[in-house]
């Protein structure tokens, strides 16, 4: 595609007036005709140039680009230019929802030695998710700048923006600091463990709980257990992608800093040796991923989250449950991130929690509402509209404590937390059930 320029519009208007001097003056027709074939013949002779030269231009972007949510960085384009240094090029891309740039277009000189150079074209995402980018526009001045010749160059790239847990590491940064063993002090482990070690004769003291009966009856005197604490144990981060997650919170949802505090809470466990898995839920289960510890299997949760979106449904607690007491055999660390509002949906994840936490240690974490306090924490108004507010907040306030107060009879605790402090609170549950051998 070609298209004029603003030199061939200038030109043009001062090949006008001979074209007026032909119409006055017969005797200088000739003049006149000569002078606008010649100039149109350079034109086109231009134009076909410029044809030329737009095609030994090519632009390509890599497969894949990384990113972090709210944080500056560049898409790289690669540029060919197979026949010497042009004057300029210009390139644009189609920037995708989400991702925002300051610039609309790049203008760069091509390299004098160099058939094959980069452009990285800044930017800023926005939104965490995958996003496509398809197409490179170009664009070459001829030599005499009379045309603008134009290109689409089809080159695809998967731009990945993952959620951003700088902010996240730098709050709690001594927790990931590794300073190998310098200033450590010995601290003390609560309980005597859960994974079995080895048998021995039965002393004094011992509990007939921990008595071996088989071996007792094998070899004719009693034997006792001994066990181990435990040393690795598993993790699992339950995130409940319904419509209970679509609640705005400043330019982020919840769905957002779930995902946010469950991939700092993977590093802490990763740091401290343990296991750690995911499952994501709606009205269905979304995604599932085996408790594992390692770089590539952080790797696979960070893939499986980023592109995690709200599902306006309803969360089914009673799938949720019938998966894992078929799926989790082993003993685990549960920790539930949803919100639990309703009382209908309340209802029901208590019920089914009654199967879950026999077996398991359930922890379940919401993101605390600004206005569901009691009524008179804090000074009322005049203003009817704020009255009936605080009032709806109250009730609101009165049904999370009796849920709460369930919950906690059944060995489950609840927290609701404040949006900035979720990674820390999580990471604090977590050390405290470690600390106290609670799996």
């Amino acid at each position: 595609m070609i298209v004029p320029s603003t030199r061939l519009l200038i030109w043009t208007l001062i090949a006008l007036p001979f074209t007026v001097t032909a119409a006055v003056s017969p005797a200088a027709l000739i003049l006149s005709i000569t002078v606008l074939m010649l100039f149109v013949g350079i034109a086109a002779v231009d134009a076909v140039t410029g044809l030329r030269r737009i095609r030994l231009v090519e632009a390509a972007f890599p497969e894949t680009i990384r990113m972090s949510k709210d944080r500056a960085g560049v898409i790289p384009i690669l540029l060919t230019c197979r026949q010497g240094p042009h004057a300029a090029i210009r390139i644009g891309i189609p920037l995708p929802e989400g991702i925002e740039s300051d610039k609309e277009a790049l203008l760069i000189d091509a390299p004098d030695h160099a058939d094959l150079s980069r452009v990285d074209w800044a930017c800023v995402p926005r939104s965490r998710g995958a996003f496509t980018v398809d197409q490179i526009f170009l664009e070459v001045s001829t030599r005499l700048g009379l045309w603008d010749a134009r290109r689409t160059c089809a080159s695809r790239v998967d731009i990945r923006v993952y959620p951003n847990l700088m902010g996240e590491r730098r709050r709690l940064a001594s927790l990931f600091l590794n300073r190998g063993v310098f200033g450590i002090h010995a601290q003390r482990r609560i309980g005597q463990g859960r994974d079995f070690e080895q048998l021995r004769e039965y002393q004094a003291g011992d509990g007939y709980e921990d008595i071996h009966w088989k071996a007792t009856a094998r070899h004719g005197k009693p034997y006792t257990k001994i066990y181990q604490i435990e040393r690795t144990q598993e993790v699992y981060v339950l995130i409940d992608s319904s419509r209970l997650s679509a609640r705005q919170i400043g330019k982020d949802t919840a769905l957002d800093r779930y995902v946010t505090s469950a991939l700092v809470l993977g590093l802490a466990a990763e740091q401290h040796g343990d296991l750690f898995g995911l499952l994501t839920f709606s009205d269905r289960i979304d995604r599932f991923m085996r408790a594992r510890s390692g770089k590539a299997h952080y790797a696979a949760c960070r893939d499986g989250l980023y592109t995690l979106a709200t599902d306006h449904v309803s969360p089914d607690f009673d799938g949720l449950c019938a998966f894992i007491r078929t799926r989790l055999r082993r003993r685990a660390l549960l920790i539930v991130l949803t919100d639990l509002l309703d009382p209908v949906l309340s209802e029901s994840f208590v019920r089914n929690m009654r199967l879950i936490n026999r077996q398991h240690l359930v922890l379940v974490n919401s993101i605390k509402r600004p206005h569901v306090n009691a009524l008179f924490s804090e000074p009322v108004g005049d203003q009817t509209d704020e009255l009936y507010q605080r009032l709806s907040g109250h009730v609101q306030w009165t049904q999370l404590r009796e849920l709460n107060r369930t919950l906690h009879h059944m060995g489950i605790d609840m927290s609701e937390v404040d949006d900035e402090r979720m990674s820390s609170e999580l990471i604090a549950q977590y050390m405290s059930v470690k600390q106290r051998q609670l799996i």
